[in-house]
């Protein structure tokens, strides 16, 4: 058995960007990618096409077209709408692989749209940030045929992916409850360490945190954390935002669930911010607060 020879990508941005080249790095030549921002040649996805070599296709139809292996890596809002619009296009025995952070219940969904087709969907939940792994983040797998994507995958270079369930939804579940908590200290750290920098007492706040939770860091942890909310807050809140679905689903209120999706929204408005000193990034971000 050999791993993938033809990918493409649904989706083109940092996900989608990493991956490829993880793949071209191991000698994948055939790759295709669609993003719905192609159309705008200045944007982020259009640039990438500069700098990494893969086919720039017309439409999902036409990256999906003879692929043994379809990567989606879109948004959570968009990745039904990637599934129905790249339905047509897919060649019947080929993987689906779902990366993106949805509910359980939009997985399913997703799993409906591209049944018909007689591709094998496999649920994937990404553990990790996917820098600086990439093929190599952990990824929990899902569905009937997680486990015969992942004789192939792992030829391919995903070394770290596991098959945890047949059932479609429990990896996302997984990720989205596990979310709460990362979102979850990002939003809470941005939240206290603004406060704390205005009354000058930042630095005794983390250096108390070590006696309750001590890490090797916290002047490190908070900056990367609150850094990673200023760089991908809206991102962030979208995950959050199927977090909270996810909860709700079971019937629990998600009340801290839709504050980190706010926090999150609001992080991403400050971008302009991001410092990888976290006194000068909090003074950023207090600035553009206080500008008229």
């Amino acid at each position: 058995m050999s791993g993938f020879s033809s990918i493409a990508f649904l989706g083109f941005g940092e996900v989608g960007q990493s991956l490829a080249q993880a793949l071209i790095a191991r000698g994948v030549t055939k790759l295709a990618a669609w993003d719905t921002s192609f159309v705008d040649t200045t944007s982020p996805a259009s640039r990438a096409l500069d700098r990494i070599p893969v086919r720039e296709a017309t439409s999902a139809p036409d990256a999906v077209a003879g692929a043994e292996l379809v990567i989606s890596a879109v948004t959570a809002a968009e990745a039904v709408e990637a599934a129905k619009a790249a339905a047509s296009g897919l060649t019947p025995g080929a993987f689906f692989l779902d990366l993106n952070s949805c509910s359980p219940q939009i997985k399913q969904t997703c799993f409906d749209v591209i049944a018909w087709t007689e591709t094998r969907y496999v649920e994937a939940a990404v553990m990790s940030p996917i820098n600086p792994k990439r093929l190599n983040a952990p990824m929990l797998l899902g569905g009937t045929d997680a486990t015969e994507f992942l004789a192939k995958g792992r030829l391919t270079g995903f070394s770290a992916a596991t098959v945890f369930s047949d059932r479609i939804g429990q990896a996302a579940a997984t990720k989205l409850c596990r979310s709460v908590i990362i979102k979850g200290v990002e939003a809470l750290l941005t939240e206290s360490m603004l406060a704390a920098r205005h009354y000058g007492v930042e630095q005794v706040v983390l250096d108390s945190l070590s006696d309750l939770l001590p890490l090797p860091d916290w002047n490190a942890t908070a900056q990367y954390m609150i850094s990673r909310s200023l760089e991908h807050g809206a991102r962030r809140a979208e995950e959050m935002r199927h977090a909270a679905r996810t909860v709700a689903e079971v019937g629990v209120a998600p009340v801290m669930s839709w504050a980190i999706a706010g926090r999150q929204a609001w992080a991403a408005d400050h971008h302009a911010a991001l410092s990888p000193d976290l006194a000068a990034m909090l003074d950023a971000v207090i600035a553009e607060m206080d500008a008229p």
